[in-house]
């Protein structure tokens, strides 16, 4: 049986990766720290565990931590990450990380975005946890830096034209609404029920946006070359789900039913990206507790332009199921496993 611990376990994903491993039948979470709720029952501190998660949360670190998994994921803040990763690699360790630290290949993009980097030495080491585009290196890493909700939903809409090089690479325009979830569980004034209940709004307008690197980085590496996008995101007033709809150009004329074929094709025996039929779009509803991508393409007429509308949970695909996922490529699991739940509906 395959050990997990879990560090940082207080947050949405932490809760999240601790649900889903309990469905998990070739794995066994062994530690979750927590300084918050250690002491405490995971069953306590989340009741949608009780009766199947028992596990007492510990504020430990160093070898006594160590010891007690094989494959680690770090689900804590950005910079909190880059101080704990190192230690676990050295000792031998996998690790699957949640946070921002190892996803930008370049160390003054990532300084420029977030703050100074303690362990650069792992940038090159790390393999984006993306397995639709680096499944094959994923299953040999020792480390994965897990992908950010948003960038999900870009990548996988945008993958089959860049591929193809179907479209203009400077006016790529990226509209995405997320549930709350996605700001954390930290208490947060602008989070709060009466912030946000009845209301609609954009934040970090102006391409200010600290996934913005992130997507350009992984769309130029598809395209082969710069791909520059506006990354605008809303918050919506539901718990989880981004929906992301996509404008873009097109370099010569394409028809629905040719871009309905190519995105069929190329996400074909993907087990987590479904393209919706002809006439059909994305509904958050339709993929809610689920690690499932959702993607439709619409040609718009009247303008020539291309519509993608992309869907997923975001702490599902978007951070956790994406991170149980990774975890099974790494360990030699089915990809699939403890993951193939239908969505919840309504």
């Amino acid at each position: 049986m395959n050990r997990i611990g879990i560090i940082g376990v207080s947050g949405y994903t932490g809760a999240e990766l601790t649900r889903l491993l309990a469905n998990h039948d070739q794995v066994e979470l062994t530690v979750a720290t927590s300084r918050q709720y250690a002491g405490m029952k995971l069953s306590d501190i989340y009741p949608n565990l009780r009766g199947r998660v028992d596990l007492v949360c510990e504020d430990i670190s160093g070898d006594e931590l160590i010891d007690k998994a094989d494959l680690f994921f770090t689900a804590v803040p950005h910079k909190t990450a880059m101080n704990i990763v190192p230690a676990l690699l050295e000792a031998g360790k996998k690790v699957i990380d949640l946070s921002a630290d190892y996803r930008i290949r370049d160390l003054a993009t990532y300084e420029e975005w977030y703050q100074p980097h303690s362990s650069p030495e792992y940038i090159k080491q790390a393999v984006y946890g993306l397995p639709e585009l680096y499944r094959e290196q994923i299953k040999t890493t020792r480390l994965t830096a897990n992908t950010g909700c948003f960038p999900v939903t870009a990548i996988l809409g945008l993958k089959p034209l860049l591929d193809k090089k179907l479209i203009a690479l400077d006016r790529v325009i990226i509209d995405s609404k997320s549930g709350t979830s996605g700001a954390g569980r930290s208490a947060n004034v602008a989070t709060l029920f009466c912030e946000v209940y009845d209301g609609f709004r954009a934040y970090k307008v102006g391409g200010v946006h600290r996934h913005t690197p992130e997507i350009e980085q992984e769309l130029s590496a598809l395209a082969e070359d710069l791909v520059t996008v506006t990354f605008t995101p809303h918050l919506l007033p539901i718990n989880r789900g981004i929906l992301s709809t996509i404008y873009v150009e097109p370099l010569t004329p394409c028809t629905q039913e040719e871009l309905q074929a190519l995105y069929e094709e190329t996400y074909a025996g993907e087990p987590f990206v479904r393209i919706c039929p002809p006439g059909a779009v994305p509904s958050l509803q339709h993929i809610k507790g689920s690690n499932y991508c959702d993607i439709s393409i619409v040609v718009e007429k009247r303008t020539r332009r291309l519509i993608i509308l992309s869907a997923i949970d975001n702490i599902g695909k978007g951070a956790s199921g994406q991170a149980i996922q990774n975890m099974n490529l790494m360990l030699g699991l089915d990809e699939t496993a403890g993951l193939m739940n239908i969505p919840c509906f309504p």
